[in-house]
């Protein structure tokens, strides 16, 4: 009997393809751009919430992210709550 891969083990996929594609790649930086490809989060704090990790480990890794041309765009930055707005770049 085999088991459907759950949506937890499918995004974890997609992320391993993004760094075997992109080596310079955390796998935070991974995931944050299979998120954005996939609309599953578009903001910094949405994505920490999501994956149960620091909010300032994710604006580390995008901030990181943002500073390579062509990866990332910042949206919007929100100074009172530190939540940053992304998206991928239009091809």
């Amino acid at each position: 009997m085999s088991e459907e891969p759950s949506d937890v083990d499918r995004f974890l996929a997609l992320v391993a393809k993004a760094q075997e594609r992109d080596d310079r790649l955390t796998s935070i930086q991974a995931g944050l751009l299979v998120a954005a490809e996939l609309g599953i989060a578009e903001d910094s704090r949405s994505f920490a919430r999501l994956l149960g990790i620091a909010h300032s480990l994710v604006l580390r890794e995008l901030n990181a992210l943002a500073e390579r041309d062509g990866v990332l765009d910042i949206v919007k930055r929100d100074p009172r709550t530190m939540k940053v707005h992304y998206k991928l770049p239009r091809p």
